[in-house]
């Protein structure tokens, strides 16, 4: 067998193990998430398949292994310069998503972000008759075009963009609960670029798509851990993840700020269960949580929010310690009218209330320590409610 062909086999190679890779994540992902971000994840996966298997073909194309022609070059480099865009710009979405950027939360912006991918397409079809991208000689050799560097640029404007703002929130201290999160999403791009850069200038180099499989298993470890740390029903963060934040911010000094932990209850939660079926009871957890994420964000404070097991929500929420008790009565206050809200909403037969418990956070207590002392006010609150 000649050097030319150990070659092409070695690529071949590499490339079928990348694509079995992310062909098994894509599997394992496909229908364990409704969600918005992980769809956008399992359609990256989608492209990027679709870019191991054009690179794979153009190679077997060239060194004979594959009916090798004009056409065939071309198209399989077309469909891998546009698989390359559609996958950074779900990478994109994705990455917005997981950092809950506003900008993604309007179908209107997605479709804006997409102009690039538009244009990206449109360069594609005029290439065809033009070869500003690329050509094929008469010699039947691929060749680049003076505006090939474009093709690389739309793409991977996308990815570094949304890894330059993850890169920046590991710094803001708002987000301090996702810091593990941003620092991979921000490190992801690295071993691909820098692959992407050595294959763009020695092309012959099998790299781009082993390092890019790697990566997105990286990314799919991240996501599996943040699914075992998430509560199926409400989506909020469970027992596993609040023990892991209230350790993380109960270490952290704010010089004007106390951390709080809210424990919320649903009141009389078994009678709507027997009365209603667990079905509506299930739809009352939601809105429970639901109206508990509306507090948190219009008041813009930097907390967390827990399913605790059954009925049981903790907040932990940092406030300013000058008027601490003030901004923890609104925020409560926030919760229990959006309830409302969301109750005459539902039409709902019977009434869904909560009752909250607060204490403060002062170290060294224990999490468990902690919460005792919020249930003791909570049921404080329960007796004044139902006395």
């Amino acid at each position: 067998m000649s050097q030319d062909m150990l070659y092409t086999v070695l690529y071949m190679e590499i490339n079928l193990v990348a694509i079995v890779l992310v062909g098994i994540i894509g599997f394992k992902t496909n229908g364990l998430s409704k969600m918005v971000a992980q769809r956008n994840f399992a359609m990256s996966i989608g492209a990027e398949v679709l870019f191991f298997l054009s690179d794979t073909v153009y190679v077997m194309s060239v060194h004979g292994l594959f009916p090798c022609g004009t056409a065939m070059i071309m198209v399989t480099k077309s469909v891998y310069f546009f698989s390359t865009t559609m996958m950074c710009y779900f990478w994109f979405v994705y990455f917005e998503h997981i950092q809950e950027s506003r900008f993604v939360e309007s179908l209107r912006n997605v479709h804006i972000a997409a102009i690039p991918l538009v244009i990206m397409t449109g360069l594609l079809v005029v290439n065809a008759f033009t070869g500003v991208l690329f050509y094929v000689d008469g010699e039947g050799i691929y060749r680049r075009g003076p505006l090939f560097i474009v093709q690389y640029a739309l793409a991977y404007a996308y990815v570094f963009f949304t890894c330059a703002r993850a890169f920046l929130g590991i710094f803001n201290k708002n987000k301090y609960a996702k810091r593990r999160q941003l620092v991979i999403l921000s490190c992801f791009p690295i071993a691909p670029a820098g692959a992407g850069i050595l294959q763009f200038v020695y092309p012959q180099l099998p790299l781009a798509c082993a390092t890019l499989s790697l990566a997105t298993l990286l990314l799919y470890l991240e996501w599996t851990d943040q699914v075992i740390s998430m509560d199926p029903l409400t989506k909020l963060n469970n027992r596993k993840q609040l023990t892991y934040r209230f350790g993380v911010w109960s270490e952290m000094h704010e010089d004007d700020q106390d951390l709080y932990l809210l424990m919320v209850d649903a009141d009389h939660f078994k009678s709507i269960n027997d009365t209603y079926g667990h079905l509506e009871g299930d739809a009352a957890l939601i809105r429970i949580a639901d109206a508990l994420r509306h507090g948190c964000r219009v008041h813009g404070r930097k907390s967390s929010i827990s399913r605790y097991g059954g009925d049981e929500f903790v907040v932990l929420a940092w406030v300013k310690r000058e008027n601490s008790e003030e901004e923890i009565g609104r925020l409560i206050s926030e919760i229990q009218t959006h309830l409302d809200m969301l109750n005459r909403e539902a039409q709902s037969p019977y009434e869904l209330k909560v009752c909250i418990g607060t204490a403060v956070v002062t170290a060294p207590a224990s999490l468990k320590e902690v919460i005792e002392e919020a249930d003791a006010s909570l049921y404080e609150q329960k007796e004044l409610v139902h006395r």
